[in-house]
């Protein structure tokens, strides 16, 4: 995909939120907003490394507000659900606008639930589907792959230049710092 039209991901985030053990431990131990913005935090990295326009979904169902956009960064963004919507229904209706567009072919569009209604649907209009597991392991092997590039190199000690030099090139080098110093 080229940059002019990244990969879009809409995330069903409570469906993530109750499927990943550690989500799940963290909700219980310090609650739903830990555990949300752990996930906007999770998101945001992988969401930037890998290029897509990621939209977390978040039920704001029973909650009489109309529905709120949120940009984290230039690659995800927050959206809260209106009053009497359900993530679902908002996933919809966004696969549904992206399938009508005329340049559809050339926009990727992913959508990660385990819900098995809402697979079928987003399958039905042209998408990807992720389950939330499947998501779980994309990003855990992202993240240890970028860890496992940017450890870093150590030095050889024999290259270092205090185990080349002479011992008197050593000790002269010594004094001349020590008169440097004030």
């Amino acid at each position: 995909m080229s940059q002019s039209h990244p990969p879009v991901m809409l995330v069903d985030g409570y469906n993530v939120l109750g499927a990943w053990y550690r989500l799940m431990t963290l909700r219980e131990v310090e609650g739903f907003d830990a555990a949300r913005q752990e996930l906007v935090e999770v998101m945001t990295n992988f969401s930037a490394y890998h290029g897509y326009q990621t939209t977390l979904v978040f039920d704001a169902y029973n909650l009489a507000t109309p529905g709120v956009t949120e940009k984290v960064t230039k690659n995800l963004k927050l959206y809260f659900t209106e009053h009497k919507q359900t993530a679902d229904t908002y996933i919809e209706k966004i696969c549904a606008q992206l399938y009508r567009h005329p340049l559809r072919h050339l926009k990727r569009v992913i959508v990660v639930t385990s819900d098995r209604a809402q697979q079928m649907t987003a399958v039905g209009f042209g998408a990807e589907w992720m389950s939330a597991q499947a998501l779980e392991f994309e990003v855990e092997s992202t993240f240890s792959s970028v860890k496992h590039r940017q450890k870093p190199r150590k030095e050889s000690p024999k290259r270092m230049l205090g185990h080349v030099i002479d011992a008197e090139t050593s000790k002269r080098l010594k004094k001349m710092r020590k008169d440097l110093e004030f």
